[in-house]
């Protein structure tokens, strides 16, 4: 029997990684993760990955390259990690998240992790591409209310 494929995305911009806090099921609520969802047939992990994104977040993103390895989730499931750019949009908890939070370096720590991103998330943030310029968005526009934000950020 294969697993089926959950995957996520360690999504970039201006040198920052973005995390989203569950909202459900209850027993992950209040944790969070790299956002993303489970591989439809026929999909390919990077056509997955930029559908769930868009349909969790609402935003637009460029896979860029898979984290090695992949983590057993619940039974039956793994789960496979790509990084990606944030092409378009701001992120927004539109679907099973309350919130989405930006880390920059050193960071990582300052969000309660499911247990099964951590190694993922650990390698995330040591491939951080610094600085604005590594992603080509500027850095003046708009967050709405609730969205990903730099309120917690001087």
């Amino acid at each position: 029997m294969n697993d089926r494929v959950v995957v996520a995305g360690a999504v970039y911009d201006q040198g920052r990684l973005l995390a989203a806090r569950r909202s459900a099921p209850p027993e992950l609520a209040g944790r969070w993760e790299l956002p993303g969802g489970k591989l439809e047939p026929g999909e390919t992990g990077e056509q997955a990955l930029v559908r769930e994104l868009r349909e969790e977040l609402g935003v637009e993103t460029e896979p860029l390259e898979r984290i090695p390895g992949e983590w057993p989730l619940s039974p039956g499931y793994v789960l496979r990690v790509w990084t990606a750019r944030l092409v378009s949009g701001v992120p927004a908890p539109l679907q099973d998240h309350d919130e989405v939070r930006w880390l920059g370096p050193g960071e990582s720590d300052v969000v309660d992790w499911l247990d099964q991103d951590r190694p993922a998330v650990a390698e995330a943030m040591r491939r951080l591409p610094t600085g604005a310029a590594s992603t080509g968005i500027a850095s003046d526009r708009d967050t709405p209310t609730g969205a990903a934000s730099d309120r917690n950020h001087p």
